[in-house]
């Protein structure tokens, strides 16, 4: 089995590119900042960079919606290949191949001073782990209850 499921931030902004041909696809291409569990030791956080890439609709995606700072969770598989460089040398490459991709934050929390979140939801309906809060009684009137 080939998993990878990752929780990171955009270093940059995704790279698209679309293929030639009558039905172009795009192919976005990303790295993720992930942060590992322990720290160095002087005590600062150190993280990995993992190289991504993204087809078709999750390339679309990436171009719409993802920029630097972006904090996602990432599932897919790892990729590894190989090329030889104009300089006649072999290199070899490892990256994730992205299946499905999430927002790890809402936009109002990963968003700087001054920019709004969008969202229509009053931010007193909102709690801290940016769910909305269900006011009590309503339960009754839920056809799942």
């Amino acid at each position: 089995m080939n998993k990878v499921i990752l929780m990171g931030r955009l270093t940059r902004d995704p790279d698209i590119r679309y293929t030639a041909g009558n039905n172009p696809m795009a192919i976005a291409r990303y790295t993720l900042a992930v942060d590992r569990r322990y720290r160095d030791g002087n005590s600062e956080q150190t993280a990995d960079f993992i190289s991504c890439v993204a087809f078709a609709r999750q390339a679309e995606f990436a171009e719409r919606y993802l920029h630097q700072g972006t904090k996602l969770v990432v599932e897919g598989r790892i990729q590894t290949g190989s090329y030889t460089n104009k300089d006649g040398q072999k290199v070899y490459t490892t990256e994730v191949v992205v299946e499905n991709c999430e927002f790890a934050e809402s936009k109002a929390s990963g968003s700087s001073v001054g920019e709004t979140s969008g969202s229509s939801t009053p931010d007193a309906y909102v709690g801290e782990d940016g769910f909305m809060n269900i006011p009590d009684g309503v339960e009754e009137g839920l056809p799942f209850n």
